[in-house]
């Protein structure tokens, strides 16, 4: 746990450097008792300053964009390539980068496949299974633009050889299993045919209590029945998992018909939007979540809803306290936004005990991004 007293600015995201490698270390084993190869996702975590650390255990990245490829490819050793739509002026450059490119839709493969001739080509599928009650993360629920659904795929178009499924959000072992019974039931004609399929993100597993026995019994029987295929997983949060949080400090404390606020140097609508898009209360250190009767934490924008939660602190929290709010490593400094002018929050990592600064920001970046 990081002393809080090293850390002289806030807010800040602030890595584990050790639980990050513990992570790294259980996702290397795994690779070495299936026949699964892990990509990492930059969508999920794209903090550099630890690419080579992540290039050791993943097999290669998977990128979504031109900004993505470029950050990638000078640390992982391949880069596959995906997006809903690629952008024109970008897909050039894209396709000298990439080793492996899935198109969402036979429209958009028609249109670039002439432009990758040395990529191997892939198609996005809908496997007809949610795992994910949020709607805003499932990408299998009615009128879904993601993916190409059964009936539009009676053969595999000449070209392609291999197929992509992303329906998972933080999922377990059991989710993953009955997405493979979906793809087999609805795409089965076709896997003779391909010679990898991605299952995308969302499979946690460095999460506590995932079941990782079912999930190498899962993919090593898959793999019994079609050894032609290589299979590749793409977890963003799966890496950094629990691996560091966000520091904050109470600015204000203020009170409006018995509700109480902590009013904090960070907010949830800039540095944290996943907090009000999924939503969820973080875990805080020193701190439990209760239904009522506790303190929100406030964010700093002007967005009345820019607010969660309601704590109960061992600790009687006062102004001047600085707050560790956890697990802030995936889908956070990639969200993040200067709304407000808000300043983005500093990028930190503890090390052998001791806290760095490995990035900050100032009104220069918050100018270049604006005419």
């Amino acid at each position: 746990m990081i002393d809080t007293k090293q850390i002289s600015h806030t807010p800040a995201f602030v890595l584990e450097y050790e639980a990050l490698q513990k992570n790294l270390a259980l996702i290397k084993q795994l690779q070495d008792q299936v026949p699964v190869k892990f990509l990492f996702a930059l969508k999920g975590f794209a903090m550099h300053s630890v690419f080579p650390e992540l290039a050791a255990s993943a097999c290669g990245a998977t990128i979504s964009s031109l900004n993505e490829a470029l950050l990638a490819s000078p640390y992982f050793s391949e880069v596959h390539a995906y997006a809903p739509v690629y952008q024109d002026r970008e897909f050039e450059t894209i396709a000298r980068i990439a080793k492996h490119i899935t198109f969402n839709s036979l429209n958009e493969y028609e249109k670039h496949t002439k432009d990758c001739p040395r990529a191997s080509k892939g198609l996005r599928i809908n496997p007809l299974y949610s795992a994910v009650e949020t709607e805003l993360y499932d990408p299998c629920a009615i009128g879904s633009r993601l993916g190409v659904l059964p009936q539009a795929l009676p053969t595999l178009p000449e070209g392609l050889s291999g197929l992509h499924s992303h329906n998972l959000c933080e999922s377990t072992a059991h989710d993953l299993e009955q997405t493979l019974v979906s793809i087999e039931k609805h795409y089965g004609h076709l896997l003779p045919s391909i010679s990898w399929l991605n299952l995308g993100g969302g499979h946690l597993v460095t999460k506590k209590g995932y079941d990782l026995e079912l999930f190498k019994a899962v993919l090593s029987s898959f793999c019994m029945r079609h050894p032609h295929i290589q299979l590749y997983l793409e977890p963003g949060a799966a890496f950094v998992w629990e691996t560091g949080y966000l520091a904050t400090r109470i600015l204000d404390i203020v009170q409006n018909q018995g509700i109480t606020t902590l009013m904090l140097d960070t907010s949830f609508a800039t540095h944290m939007p996943d907090c009000l898009e999924m939503p969820y209360a973080p875990q805080v250190v020193g701190a439990e979540i209760v239904q009522e009767g506790g303190y929100r934490l406030g964010g700093c924008s002007c967005l009345a809803g820019d607010w969660v939660g309601s704590y109960r602190f061992k600790k009687q929290p006062k102004v001047g306290d600085t707050l560790l709010l956890c697990d802030m490593m995936h889908y956070t400094m990639v969200k993040t936004t200067m709304f407000n002018g808000i300043a983005l929050a500093d990028i930190g990592m503890v090390r052998d005990g001791l806290y760095q600064i490995v990035k900050t920001f100032s009104f220069d970046d918050y100018q270049r991004r604006l005419s």
